[in-house]
């Protein structure tokens, strides 16, 4: 969701009141420390950027290095495009009276403030520019001499792997079991996302429409894929049922049609929708190109939560009641397919690929997931069910002449303990994604949760490296895996993966991955 920085400064403004006192002297202190590691961070990541989401600029400020609490963070405000917190400006020039930059914009200060200050320099400055202070990669034997007896931990099983990459230039730092092809879970959610915007784009949606046949007055739903589709009130950006369904019923009205024949089309996914892992899951609704929410029953939004069992139905009929509301009678829908003569009444299209991908992997989303590798096949044209998502997901990985020897997709989520990946490949597929050349894979980075703040990462790092890790998880019983980007003490701009098979205890491997991360990003190793 975007949240206006104006409205956001306005709620926050009382607490920002109380904390703003305690925090300033924190602000100052990571703020210096912070220079190098943004400096790297702003020529590995620099890209346009439109709607950004107000967590995004809490992730460029926690990335910076500036581990704060997360209250104070939110509070706080997002960045402005030269680096300065809003709400910091607003704080400094109205309570201080010692100015702050305006950005051109009303910065709520009253007529005897004083000027804003002029700009700061911004935060993202390229490396190699004037000002640059990031040092050279980490060296290989003293990174060894770190992370080799963390990743002995017993608590990590008796399979495991990692590696760590410099970004910059793709050289391995350290390696152990890197072809090594284990269990991945969740962090193939990074490869699924990689294929996704690689053979679509970033800025593809998905779309539902409203087919009407012509002369037999049937009317169908046809699905085009989008889990996100919602009957909710409040659409809050993603495609909404309620007004397709207005639109649709504006349409019929035009023609004089009253009373239709509703019907649902699913055709463009093939195979059966229930996960090899059983159809009694609350982790993943059945997989269908028509569901509205994700076929969750209840408010939910991510997570775990009861589905229906047939979620085309479930959708159709929740489309059929705003029909109703709209004055137009159906009959109870059933499955169909629309034909080539059909006529488009109305269509509503998903948030672009992009936006997808991000909320994919930041909250581990098991359905999206599941959407974008059966929309990557029918990308590549091959049957779009569990295998075959599966086998294009690998196609386009090895077309981006990604290390796939090994490598194994049984589905789009990590849900399959089937599934097999290296480290290698989940190294090679974030440096990908920080490769000037491909700017339509930055939200795999931009949409890794952020260590101590977002996602599956927002209680973890508490009291280690916050802000500063941005990594996918991965868990299932006996497999923890961690995947993702840090920052060290140089300011060098690292990829990571760690991965943890036949684990005894999923508390116990977390904590060992999570200190393996925090020593990475402590690690000056030279």
């Amino acid at each position: 969701m975007v949240v206006p920085e104006l409205r956001l400064w306005r709620a926050a403004r009382p607490h920002v009141a109380r904390v703003a006192n305690a925090v300033r002297p924190r602000l100052a202190q990571a703020a210096t420390a912070a220079k190098p590691r943004v400096t790297q961070l702003g020529r590995t990541m620099s890209v346009q950027v439109t709607k950004v989401p107000t967590w995004h600029y809490t992730a460029g400020a926690a990335t910076a290095g500036l581990a704060l609490a997360a209250v104070v963070v939110t509070a706080a405000g997002p960045w402005d495009s030269s680096g300065q917190r809003t709400a910091e400006r607003d704080r400094a020039a109205a309570q201080e009276h010692t100015g702050g930059a305006d950005h051109d914009r009303d910065s709520g200060t009253t007529e005897r403030a004083p000027e804003p200050a002029p700009s700061a320099a911004s935060v993202l400055t390229g490396l190699g520019g004037a000002g640059s202070t990031v040092k050279s990669a980490p060296n290989g034997p003293a990174l060894a001499d770190v992370l080799g007896p963390l990743l002995k931990d017993a608590a990590l099983g008796s399979s495991r792997a990692a590696e760590v990459v410099d970004i910059a230039t793709g050289k391995q730092l350290y390696g152990t079991g890197v072809g090594t092809a284990l269990t991945p879970a969740s962090t193939t959610k990074i490869a699924t996302a990689v294929a996704a915007l690689s053979s679509m784009g970033a800025d593809h949606r998905l779309t539902t429409r409203a087919d009407l046949e012509p002369d037999t007055r049937e009317l169908v739903l046809v699905g085009g894929g989008d889990p996100t589709l919602t009957a909710r009130e409040d659409a809050d950006g993603a495609a909404s049922l309620r007004d397709l369904a207005t639109r649709t019923a504006e349409a019929l009205k035009k023609d004089d049609v009253r009373k239709v024949t509703l019907s649902y089309d699913t055709t463009l996914y093939a195979g059966s929708g229930i996960h090899p892992i059983g159809a009694d899951n609350d982790n993943l609704a059945p997989v269908s190109a028509l569901m509205a929410d994700e076929g969750r029953t209840d408010d939910s939004t991510s997570g775990t939560a009861v589905r229906a069992e047939n979620p085309a139905q479930d959708a159709a009929r929740k489309f059929a009641g705003f029909l109703e509301e709209a004055g137009i009678r159906t009959t109870s829908p059933g499955p169909s397919k629309a034909t080539s003569r059909a006529k488009t009444l109305a269509e509503v299209s998903s948030p672009p690929l992009s936006a997808l991908v991000e909320r994919m992997l930041t909250n581990s989303d098991n359905d999206i997931a599941e959407a974008l590798a059966r929309q990557t096949a029918v990308a590549a044209k091959v049957r779009a069910d569990f295998e075959g998502g599966g086998e294009a997901i690998r196609a386009q990985l090895k077309k981006l002449e990604l290390p796939v020897s090994g490598v194994s997709f049984k589905d789009g989520s990590g849900l399959n303990r089937e599934d097999r990946l290296t480290a290698d490949l989940l190294t090679a597929l974030l440096v990908k994604a920080g490769d000037p050349a491909h700017p339509e894979l930055r939200p795999v980075l931009t949409g890794l949760p952020i260590a101590g703040f977002t996602g599956t990462l927002s209680t973890r790092y508490t009291d280690g490296a916050a802000g500063v890790v941005r990594a996918k998880t991965g868990t299932l019983t006996g497999v923890n895996t961690l995947a993702g980007t840090v920052v060290d003490q140089d300011g060098r701009l690292l990829a990571f993966a760690f991965l943890a098979s036949n684990t005894t205890s999923k508390d116990a491997a977390q904590s060992a991955l999570d200190r393996t991360a925090t020593a990475l990003a402590a690690c000056g190793c030279r």
